[in-house]
């Protein structure tokens, strides 16, 4: 082995696994599919290890692959970074992002808004994966995440967009039914529908003076998508916790009422997430400080019925 690292097929093998094929890398790096191929073949060889698992319709990544993946993502980051700081160009970013997003925050907050980023930045695009579920951004090749929740301890780094309040809410037929709780502890003996999310299966509750309480709730439905609740929770089915631009319209016009108000749910903000590994490339900085421009405050906290 030479002393000289193979940086070229660490970079090239990192842009395989950020854009998810060997054809769309040899695209981006206007190389042939043959020479993507040979030069990860050859980074293969070199180390003694396969690092993809390849069919026909799926591209993922061997243990070895996994174990290299992040300082091969950090090499050519930092590689793209040097280039376009010397630049004479530097000012213009350019270049693919794959960017992870919930599905309902994504229909509605995010995917409205890249029209103007994209008329802004007509040198980026961007490959909008959409979905509830939590992507291994190191592992599947993402450039960032949006997540809303608490964020478990990672060597990710986060930084916080906006809040995003979260409400414990339920529709007036049920709480006529089955009634007000006056505390977090009463809602073991409520019928509760549960998002399935990085949070668990915990509700954590706060407030003033340093009340705090958490609850493990049981209920008739479990799901991983935040609109698939509404239908139960406006039947009067249950009550759950959703974040703020899913409720707020149900909230305003009475169709469903603020549960619990005196008390804050955990978790209340939109987090941009990114790999470790230092400064990232400009076109992912410059999409974040897009998004945190554009996702505005949220309104004030709706206005509670509640008897209590």
């Amino acid at each position: 082995m030479s002393k000289l690292p193979d940086f070229e097929g660490l970079a090239i093998f990192a842009k395989v696994l950020q854009v998810q094929s060997f054809a769309r890398a040899a695209g981006e790096l206007q190389l042939s599919k043959a020479t993507v191929s040979k030069a990860v073949g050859r980074l293969e060889a070199r180390l003694g290890v396969r690092l993809f698992n390849r069919t026909s319709r799926r591209l993922s990544l061997t243990e070895a692959g996994k174990q290299l993946a992040e300082r091969a993502a950090h090499i050519l980051a930092e590689g793209e970074l040097a280039e376009t700081e010397s630049s004479a160009n530097a000012a213009a970013p350019r270049g693919h992002v794959r960017l992870a997003a919930p599905m309902s925050f994504g229909v509605l907050q995010i995917a409205p808004v890249l029209p103007e980023f994209l008329d802004r930045y007509p040198d980026i695009s961007i490959d909008l994966h959409l979905s509830d579920a939590h992507v291994d951004l190191i592992g599947e090749g993402y450039d960032a995440a949006i997540r809303i929740a608490a964020l478990p301890d990672s060597s990710l780094v986060a930084r916080t967009l906006v809040a995003m309040p979260r409400y414990l809410a339920a529709s007036p037929d049920y709480l006529a039914k089955f009634g007000w709780p006056d505390h977090p502890l009463r809602l073991t003996e409520h019928r509760c529908i549960c998002y399935a999310s990085t949070v668990g299966d915990t509700w954590r509750f706060s407030r003033e003076h340093g009340d705090t309480a958490t609850v493990r709730p049981t209920g008739p439905l479990r799901v991983n998508n935040g609109d698939a609740m509404m239908p139960l929770l406006l039947g009067g089915g249950g009550l759950g916790i959703l974040p703020d631009f899913i409720l707020r319209e149900a909230l305003d016009d009475g169709r469903l009422e603020l549960v619990l108000p005196d008390w804050t749910v955990s978790g209340g903000a939109v987090h941009w997430v990114t790999p470790p590994g230092g400064r990232r490339p400009k076109r992912v900085e410059v999409l974040g400080d897009f998004l945190a421009e554009k996702l505005s405050p949220r309104r004030s906290k709706p206005r509670s019925r509640s008897p209590t």
